[in-house]
């Protein structure tokens, strides 16, 4: 390879010519940033359809129909709160011996038609979970 075969890159452009040339882009009109903006047309919505059943029933003699009220099913709350002390009854084929006094640490979401509970017994090491039928509030 001789000196004569290596091309030479172009010099950079010095900062003060970048500027220039920035400048001039700007006085010109030509800079990035100006875009041309056009102009959108607003949509139209669709015309309503016209057949014979529509042109045949006049608006004023149809009465305006009135908002019926359903009555809804009531919105269900737990019974029970976190930290509260209840007796735990629970059914012979489970675990007789498990009933007693229990405190509620979290509650858990329906299970169909009742409200679940985690509850804890001091006397044991491990937490339950049970349904809000089988709880009672301690007197």
């Amino acid at each position: 390879m001789n000196k004569r075969s290596v091309q030479k890159r172009p010099a950079k452009a010095s900062r003060n010519q970048v500027a220039r040339k920035a400048a001039a882009r700007r006085i010109s009109g030509k800079s990035a940033a100006a875009k041309t903006v056009h102009a959108v047309k607003p949509v139209q919505p669709p015309k309503p359809i016209q057949n014979s059943i529509q042109n045949s029933i006049h608006v004023s003699t149809v009465p305006a129909a009135k908002p019926i009220a359903m009555p809804g099913p009531a919105l269900r709350t737990h019974k029970f709160r976190v930290g509260e002390t209840v007796l735990y009854t629970s059914s012979p084929i489970t675990r007789p011996g498990a009933s007693g006094t229990y405190k509620v640490v979290k509650l858990l979401p329906s299970d169909g038609d009742d409200y679940q509970y985690r509850i804890k017994n001091s006397g044991e090491a491990f937490e339950r979970v049970a349904k809000e039928s089988q709880l009672e509030t301690e007197h």
